[in-house]
């Protein structure tokens, strides 16, 4: 029986080894475990930080202002696409000296301004980009304190386009007043002059009559093209859609304009289908076919034609064609006779009555339906109008 105790001892002995063995296997597959899920964790933080980091640099990138850091040293550390852009320059920039980079000494002298005073606010800039001029609003600021040498942040507005717009808001004001100063002129010197009283040739004092409703029916002309380029340019027309036969609308606006091109002896055709339809605003396009039509009566020369055509083209868009046979327009001139109060011949439209605004108008008109307008013109074979309308309703 001595043998018994042994025995117990080393069974006590194999089952504390095994319950240890078996512990250390759980606490290696804890281990094991702990470790997957921080592998698995890492993994995902990574993931996080690095789309993270993506989404800064695609935002960073997609900026409308143009942004660029330098470092304590005047060397750039980043810099995004739309500065890149108006620079011309790629991303091997990085890491390259201002000057190095950007070769634009103005630049250069605003960033030493900033090193020294902190920062500067709504400076504005003139650079080249290609064949273009632009302007830049800058604000930069450093990292620091000033004159810590931690770095610069610069920001870039890009200003041209509200530049161009107040200088054709100048030049609109100008004109206008210029327009208006005219007749206003001409009607105050006719009417001072009937006031004093020492014309008494009825003749003279009809004719000067004439003059001053004349003027004042240009005045009328020019404030209601004012008022309506305004309110196409503003969306404040509402343009009321229908299929209608294009035909009739030309007919119109031959009806209207009968007189006038019998007094001027032009000969008024048109040879468009009975069947053809459009999707327009038949009002607007009748004011379109108007204006090019009393053109081509006005500038077309007497005894001469005034000629609409339209082809269907395979797309489903109509292109139609208002042509004269007078002197043309030259070519140089071709892509400015829709700005608003260009004149080719400048005496002679306002001894015709223009007020600059029309081709504006029809410009803004066919713009609203979706369509192009642009003129085909030799200096001596005549102006042909031609625009696109649509003859379905666009999805």
């Amino acid at each position: 029986m001595d043998w018994i105790l042994p025995s117990l001892l080393a069974l006590a002995f194999v089952l504390q080894l095994l319950w240890h063995q078996k512990k250390r296997a759980e606490l290696r597959d804890e281990i094991a475990d702990l470790n997957d899920r921080l592998s698995e964790s890492n993994a995902r933080m990574s993931r996080e930080l690095a789309a993270a980091a993506e989404r800064q640099a695609t935002l960073f990138d997609r900026m409308i202002e143009g942004v660029l850091i330098l470092d304590g040293g005047g060397r750039v550390q980043l810099i995004n696409a739309t500065t890149r852009k108006l620079f011309g320059l790629d991303l091997s920039v990085r890491g390259k000296r201002l000057l190095e980079a950007i070769r634009s000494h103005e630049l250069h002298e605003i960033v030493m301004e900033v090193e020294k005073s902190g920062h500067v606010l709504g400076r504005e800039m003139i650079i080249k980009a290609g064949f273009e001029t632009r302007c830049l609003s800058l604000n930069a600021s450093s990292f620091g304190e000033s004159g810590s040498g931690e770095g610069v942040i610069v920001v870039l507005h890009d200003l041209t386009k509200l530049k161009a717009v107040e200088k054709g808001r100048r030049e609109f004001v100008a004109n206008v007043s210029h327009e208006l100063r005219t007749p206003l002129s001409m009607i105050k010197g006719y009417v001072e002059t009937l006031l004093q009283g020492e014309i008494g040739d009825p003749m003279i004092r009809e004719r000067f009559l004439g003059k001053i409703q004349k003027h004042s029916d240009r005045l009328t002309y020019l404030i209601e093209d004012l008022l309506a380029i305004s309110q196409l340019e503003s969306n404040q027309i509402a343009v009321s859609f229908a299929r209608v036969p294009l035909r009739n609308l030309v007919d119109r606006a031959f009806d209207d304009l009968h007189d006038r091109a019998m007094t001027e002896r032009v000969k008024l055709e048109s040879s468009i289908a009975k069947e053809l339809r459009v999707y327009v605003d038949p009002d607007r396009m009748q004011q379109v076919l108007q204006n090019l039509v009393d053109n081509g009566i006005k500038y077309g020369g007497r005894d001469g034609t005034v000629s609409v055509e339209a082809e269907l083209r395979e797309d489903c868009w109509v292109v139609v064609r208002v042509g004269d046979n007078g002197p043309g327009i030259p070519e140089e001139m071709h892509d400015r006779v829709f700005e608003r109060f260009f004149r080719v011949d400048k005496a002679r439209s306002r001894e015709q009555g223009g007020t600059g605004l029309g081709l504006a108008i029809v410009k803004h008109i066919i713009q609203s339906h979706g369509g192009q307008v642009w003129l085909e013109s030799g200096s001596e074979s005549g102006a042909v109008f031609s625009f696109t309308i649509p003859t379905e309703a666009m999805e």
